[in-house]
């Protein structure tokens, strides 16, 4: 297979039309959660595990040269940074 030259930003962008035309809707429900999904840009097939790492290996076992992106599933972020929320009022 050769081998496509896409930048950060369009693996993204491919990843993610493919979730919004037709991934979420099967996977944001019940037990997945939470989970992390793993894209692949060009094809959009998809894996869902926990942490990610198993979905990543199951992909670029199927295509080495895969194009991935990971996110949370029903989440805006992927992980998050410790610390606390404080009010703060002048």
């Amino acid at each position: 297979m050769q081998a496509i030259f896409w930048t950060v930003e369009e693996v993204a962008q491919r990843a993610k039309q493919f979730y919004d035309r037709g991934i979420r809707q099967e996977v944001e429900q019940g037990d997945n959660l939470g989970k992390m999904i793993v894209i692949d840009a060009e094809t959009g097939e998809y894996a869902i595990d926990e942490s990610g790492a198993n979905s990543i290996l199951e992909l670029k076992q199927k295509n080495p040269n895969a194009r991935l992106l990971m996110m949370r599933i029903g989440y805006n972020a992927a992980f998050s940074f410790g610390g606390t929320m404080e009010r703060i009022t002048e």
